[in-house]
């Protein structure tokens, strides 16, 4: 349980850290447009620190740390969601700088972040999966 709320306390963090790059880099370069920046901090926080949170609570009464996968299934998620708002970083801020990039480029961006939010995808299903072998602890 502590493993969780430790997690979901980093995730805060950075859904503090992002919300406050969003507001003071787009009032910096005077950007008052739509970007996706303003996605980072919904994400670290709902996917990141409510998710954990959740768990948490889960971890208490149940023997969720107990079921096999459970822990692969975790490292999963927290690799696609660090990696799944990096990539709205960089489209964000490509966005704020107002800058023109190839057919190619943005081709990129957008497949990395698929790529993302597939590994996310499957990390969710692979811990509801486990969420379903939960048995109470009495």
């Amino acid at each position: 349980m502590k493993k969780f709320i430790n997690v979901a306390f980093i995730y805060a963090i950075l859904a503090m850290i992002s919300g406050i790059f969003y507001r003071e880099f787009t009032k910096f370069m005077e950007f008052n447009g739509v970007t996706s920046l303003a996605f980072t901090h919904l994400h670290f926080f709902v996917l990141g620190t409510i998710v954990f949170l959740i768990l948490g609570l889960f971890a208490i009464n149940t023997n969720l740390l107990e079921i096999k996968g459970i822990n692969k299934a975790i490292i999963l998620y927290n690799i696609g969601l660090p990696f799944m708002v990096i990539m709205f970083y960089v489209r964000g801020i490509v966005q704020v700088l107002e800058l023109s990039l190839s057919n190619q480029a943005n081709a990129a961006i957008s497949g990395i972040a698929g790529l993302s939010h597939i590994v996310l995808g499957a990390a969710i299903i692979w811990i509801l999966l486990c969420m379903k072998k939960i048995t109470v602890k009495k």
